[in-house]
């Protein structure tokens, strides 16, 4: 070979590796700064090993801040990101104003069939996928055994919320540092609210009457948010109105919790010898229901994966969404981490799966609170929306952060229940109003 031949080949493969690199896609992916997703960043090269013309550039911010921005840029259609980490409170309202991409034509090995019924069926449009579910939860209570044992407390499966109140003021140690519960407080319609409307489902309260009138001033929802707040007063960790799910979750792993009720998904975390000095003595039960009162909270959640209609990348980023949802990208956590830390809540063949019922205790508890889930009647009373922590119209996301400002501003004790009870109600009417709901 001569030298002028070497020249050339030399040159030629240098232009085809600019090519490449020319054509690569980036993938811009909004995502929440949650355990899972921080995972899921971790494995990408799994990705990208098999799709060597896509790049990946991650925004991963906190879950109060995420949602203003893809908010925003989705609503004016800005174009600024691929592929966006969204609620199944989301999904049906872009869906429904053409924002998001149908996720039609998904490679085969994809099997949507195999998404859990009531999962799926949040995330679909006239039978038609907008999102894919990363993981999805429940709620239920986590305590710690242990503490359990030594107060002499039997935790029913089905706990009411006064078995609840007696564990956590015989669990609360507070000289030693552990208290006997930890809730949400930090504001945000997605942050305390989610919580203290499945607590107000449970205690069988409901948002609005079938004419639309808020019903904050109900018997329902001062009992509610009295016994919220008496719970967090009496046995909860200093601090509380600026906990939500990470700063609760740290604070149960470290021991500071004799109680947490939060969402399904923190049981393979507390539960995590690598990172839960806890995790040998965590039991679980049901959300709690009020006595008298059949309905353990109705709460139902999916963190998804959605593509923008403006984004310009939208079949590459459909196999980023097929890749990070599907059952490969399960075994590969499993594979890496152990089957206890696969993503929960989106698939029946998860649950079916002999190593990961053996490795996650909390696997059984977690069907049944998911399969438990109505939401079509969140609240034992009748109602005019569907939901199940929240309400599903489009101004519930503002309404709802409206709200859960006021509650934690009680939790902080900037003001009593009666007080918060009533700026909710005010506030609440005031958009409805304004909205057009209420006449």
């Amino acid at each position: 070979m001569t030298s002028m031949t070497r020249a050339l080949l030399g040159a030629t493969a240098l232009c085809a590796i600019g090519a490449t690199a020319a054509s690569a896609q980036t993938l811009t992916i909004a995502t929440v700064n949650n355990g899972d997703m921080i995972r899921m960043q971790g494995l990408t090269d799994d990705f990208t090993s098999e799709h060597p013309d896509i790049q990946l550039e991650w925004v991963t911010l906190e879950e109060n801040v995420l949602r203003q921005r893809v908010t925003t840029d989705i609503a004016t259609n800005g174009g600024q990101y691929d592929v966006i980490t969204i609620g199944n409170y989301e999904v049906p309202i872009w869906a429904n104003q053409q924002w998001l991409a149908p996720l039609e034509d998904m490679p085969e090995d994809y099997d949507a069939d195999d998404l859990l019924p009531a999962i799926a069926g949040g995330l679909s449009v006239d039978g038609t996928l907008y999102a894919a579910p990363f993981y999805g939860e429940s709620a239920m209570v986590m305590y710690r055994t242990d503490l359990a044992e030594e107060a002499g407390i039997d935790m029913p499966d089905q706990p009411t919320w006064t078995d609840v109140m007696a564990a956590a003021e015989a669990f609360n140690d507070p000289d030693n540092g552990t208290y006997g519960i930890c809730l949400r407080g930090k504001a945000g319609w997605g942050e305390n609210m989610a919580f203290i409307t499945a607590m107000s489902n449970s205690y069988g309260a409901r948002w609005f009457d079938m004419d639309w009138q808020p019903q904050f001033d109900s018997p329902e929802w001062t009992a509610t948010l009295s016994d919220y707040l008496n719970m967090m007063e009496n046995y909860g960790p200093p601090g509380a109105a600026n906990n939500g799910f990470n700063e609760n979750l740290a604070l149960f792993q470290q021991g500071r919790c004799g109680i947490w009720i939060d969402a399904t998904v923190a049981a393979s975390f507390v539960t995590d010898p690598d990172e839960s000095t806890v995790a040998d003595n965590v039991g679980f039960a049901q959300f709690p229901n009020k006595d008298g009162v059949d309905n353990h909270g109705n709460w139902l959640w999916s963190w998804n994966l959605a593509i923008p209609s403006s984004s310009g990348n939208v079949e590459a980023a459909k196999q980023f969404v097929a890749w990070a949802t599907s059952k490969g990208y399960t075994d590969l956590v499993a594979a890496e981490e152990g089957w206890r830390a696969a993503p929960p809540g989106t698939r029946t063949s998860l649950y079916e799966n002999a190593e990961y019922q053996d490795a996650a205790p909390f696997a059984a508890m977690t069907l049944e609170s998911i399969d438990a889930v109505d939401t079509n009647a969140p609240s034992v009373q009748e109602i005019p929306y569907t939901g199940a922590q929240f309400v599903s119209i489009p101004e519930f996301q503002g309404i709802g952060t409206a709200v859960g400002q006021a509650f934690s501003a009680a939790l902080a004790g900037q003001m009593d229940a009666e007080a918060a009870l009533s700026q909710a109600q005010q506030i609440t009417t005031q958009e409805m109003t304004a909205s057009g709901y209420i006449e």
